[in-house]
């Protein structure tokens, strides 16, 4: 289901939980409760390199404690943001895909996709991605 140009439903933030960088933060949250919609944010992961050792693949157990790690650095990343935008209703997103992909699979539904630029001003390979590949608006803010 996609949106009506006019029907905003949702802003996604992509962000990166073990670095999160305020600009884009501020800047979805803000859009978030100006215009009264929920607040999507994503975080990508992988699995970790020596998984590639392992000879018969990923043991749930193991997958299940990464996914725990991930979720949960979400969520401390986002604690201080919750409690000053306590009007934003956020739904926590975490994926086990490349950023971009999981970006750009959100950007279907997404009235907008806000992301970070690289501190050093430089746009990054995803914003790069969803920029192209992305399908509604997005937004690249300053860290």
């Amino acid at each position: 289901m996609t949106n009506s140009p006019n029907r905003i439903t949702e802003i996604v933030l992509g962000l990166d939980a073990r670095d999160p960088a305020e600009g884009p933060l501020r800047f979805a949250f803000d859009c978030a409760l100006l215009r009264g919609v929920r607040l999507r944010v994503v975080h990508a992961w992988r699995f970790p390199s020596c998984v590639a050792e392992l000879p018969f693949g990923v043991p749930e157990e193991d997958r299940a404690a990464w996914e725990d790690h991930e979720v949960q650095l979400l969520s401390d990343a986002l604690r201080p943001w919750r409690e000053k935008y306590p009007e934003v209703q956020v739904l926590e997103d975490v994926r086990l895909l490349p950023p971009a992909d999981a970006l750009v699979r959100q950007s279907s539904d997404a009235s907008l996709v806000v992301m970070g630029r690289h501190r050093d001003g430089e746009l990054g390979t995803v914003a790069s991605e969803v920029l192209r590949d992305g399908l509604g608006p997005v937004t690249v803010v300053p860290a």
